[in-house]
Order: structure tokens, then C-alpha cells, then sequence
């Protein structure tokens, strides 16, 4: 069956490791009979700052309160263009693919402010039913829930820098903020990351591998495993506290470990 995908793009130049393999992925997905939407956020001028001016229907000589003054616009359907045209092709999406270089640990700032704006409040957050029984719909439900997501990154260092000894931690653990937090969190099903490491001495073999590694991953966007985070309202999690039940670790996990179920 034929999918939609949206490859929403963060890097300045388009001659780039990044830009090459986003060119990359939405030729295949094409040739797939797959349909697919770029946001490129540099080349689109993409503004990064929550302000004011994200909300023009507000009442300016008030204080502004971004969520307060965001569930506002989205409710009465007054957030500006830019934001309410990413929203539309995050809904018309089966899944969603980001493409980024990790920058300083993370993602690049426009990429982050794509998320800031985009995720209003009523869409990316504040979903759901919020009680002493179900603390909202999220963390496998919410308006994104049933579409899939990859990550695809490059960094730097070497592949040991970022293993569970490496210097630079975990991958996993370094791409939890957004795997889990900004995909997980309003329901996407995300699929373990695409990591290209040493990326800025890529010869054209090792793009060769690179590129060839990353269409085998879209060819299993939707037959390939997701990462097993738990849902927040399948009863693992207390609430309101929503911290996991006693008893329900595996084999003593810590940390973000804690959010992935144990392999049945």
C-alpha cells in the first residue's frame, strides 16, 4: 500500500552529507509509489523563536503566555500560516522522517523551533482527558498516534564514542529527548535511529554505504519493529505521579531504560 511521507530537513547547506541523503530517501520513496512532502527548513526560511507574533489574534497589551495564548490560537484556528501548513502535513502523513547533523548533542536550533511552534498546544500537547485516572492522551496516544517516525542523523565522532562506555554517551541515550519526548510523546511509533558517524570525512564509497544503509531502513518503515517505550495509560505508569509501578523494571534498568518494555 502506497504511503504518505513527510522528510522534514535541517541542515544550511544543501551540497551536504545531509542534504545528499534526504535527496536521497525522497528519490527512493518516490520510485516506491510512496508520496512525499520536504519541509527544508533552512531553505525555507523557517523562524525558529516561540513570540508574540506566533499568536496574532492576542491581546497584545496582555502578558504573554505561550501556552495559554497557543491553545487559543489553535482552538479558534488563528496560529499563523507557516505553522497551521506544517501541521496539515504532519496530519496527512503516515510517517514522519527527520534528517538533522547532531549538533552539540542534539538537534540543530531551527529543528528544535520547528517542534517549538508546530507542537501548539491542542495538537503536539495538552491532548486528552486530564484526571486522577488518565493524565491526558500521550507517550503512544494523542492527534499523531497510528504513524510511524525514523530518525536519521550524522555526527561527528567516531561509532565507540557514543557506545555504552563511549565518551560521548549512549546514542540512544543522547536521542532519547526527541525519540522519546518530541515522537513518542504525541504518539508516533518510532523506529530505532539512523546513525552515520565520522560524517564529515565521507568519501564517496562510505556515502555509497551510508545512503545504500538508510533506503534498506525506509524499505522496513512499516514492517520493522519500533523502539518498545511504554504507553503511559497501558497501566504501567501510576497516576497522576506517572512514574512506573513497582515491579515493572527489567532487570533492574535505570534511567530512560526504565520507559522501554522488556523483550516479551
Amino acid at each position: 500500500m502506497n504511503k504518505h511521507i513527510l522528510i522534514v530537513h535541517a541542515h544550511p547547506e544543501p551540497a551536504s552529507l545531509n542534504g545528499a541523503l534526504k535527496d536521497a530517501m525522497h528519490a527512493h520513496l518516490l520510485a516506491q509509489g510512496h508520496s512525499v512532502e520536504v519541509s527544508d527548513l533552512y531553505a525555507m526560511g523557517w523562524k525558529a523563536a516561540v513570540d508574540a507574533a506566533d499568536f496574532p489574534q492576542r491581546d497584545a497589551s496582555a502578558r504573554l503566555r505561550v501556552p495559554k495564548d497557543s491553545h487559543a490560537a489553535f482552538a479558534a484556528d488563528a496560529l499563523t500560516a507557516d505553522v497551521r501548513a506544517e501541521q496539515d502535513k504532519l496530519r496527512r502523513a503516515d510517517a514522519l522522517i527527520l534528517q538533522f547533523p547532531l549538533w552539540w548533542y542534539s538537534m540543530p536550533a531551527i529543528l528544535k523551533g520547528w517542534f517549538d511552534r508546530v507542537y501548539s498546544y491542542g495538537f503536539g500537547y495538552g491532548v486528552g482527558e486530564h484526571s486522577e485516572r488518565h493524565w491526558g492522551d500521550r507517550y503512544g496516544e494523542g492527534a499523531l498516534a497510528g504513524k510511524r517516525a525514523l530518525v536519521s542523523v550524522t555526527a561527528g565522532g567516531w561509532q565507540p564514542h557514543y557506545s555504552p562506555r563511549g565518551i560521548n554517551g549512549p546514542i540512544d541515550d543522547l536521542l532519547f529527548p526527541i525519540n522519546h519526548g518530541l515522537l513518542h510523546y504525541p504518539g508516533f511509533d518510532v523506529l530505532p535511529p539512523y546513525v552515520v558517524y565520522r560524517s564529515d570525512r565521507v568519501d564517496a564509497g562510505q556515502f555509497a554505504q551510508a545512503r545504500d544503509g538508510l533506503l534498506r531502513r525506509l524499505d522496513g518503515l512499516w514492517s520493522d519493529a519500533p523502539i518498545a517505550y511504554r504507553r503511559q495509560n497501558s497501566g504501567d505508569y501510576a497516576v497522576p505521579s506517572l512514574e512506573l509501578k513497582p515491579g515493572r523494571e527489567a532487570g533492574g534498568e535505570r534511567g530512560f531504560g526504565l520507559h522501554v518494555a522488556p523483550a516479551a
